[in-house]
């Protein structure tokens, strides 16, 4: 997996960069309920490569895109200790390359990014109950700090 080169994406990638968001959602629709059955989209992609205060990369193996995800620079509630911080999200790599890093290098190369803009706070979300998702983010350094809930009004 030395072989894999991280760098910005462009828009000559967007027909991978849906299909990895077609991804991301079917991997995250049995842990949410609230999501529509139809096809949906997440993610303004054009918007995420053409905004100054986002970097979205892939992950790039033998000419193949791999992976992807983005940090975007978002104002932080006036009463925490930093005023801004770096969202990371579009966290997609392919099935057959789970397990091998290549998620771990997207991330430090979002957070050397995210450090160039004054950054020293990195967060995301994930289901709680995505279990494998949850420990490769604390195996690089993440940890649990709030679970958020919902509730149907009956």
């Amino acid at each position: 997996m030395d072989n894999i080169i991280i760098r910005p994406a462009t828009l000559a990638d967007m027909d991978t960069l849906l299909r990895f968001e077609q991804g991301v959602i079917t991997a995250e629709r049995p842990f949410d309920p609230t999501l529509k059955d139809e096809h949906i989209n997440y993610y303004d992609l054009v918007g995420l490569i053409e905004r100054d205060d986002v970097e979205l990369l892939v992950a790039e193996l033998d000419g193949k895109l791999i992976g992807s995800g983005y940090a975007r620079i978002e104002e932080s509630k006036i009463y925490l200790k930093h005023p801004k911080h770096a969202y990371l999200g579009f966290m997609y790599v392919e099935p057959e390359h789970r397990g091998k890093g290549v998620n771990q290098k997207i991330i430090a190369a979002l957070k050397a990014w995210a450090s160039t803009q004054n950054v020293i706070e990195y967060r995301l979300q994930v289901y709680y109950d995505n279990l494998p998702a949850i420990k490769a983010y604390e195996k690089i350094g993440f940890s649990k700090l709030m679970i958020k809930m919902r509730s149907d009004i009956i």
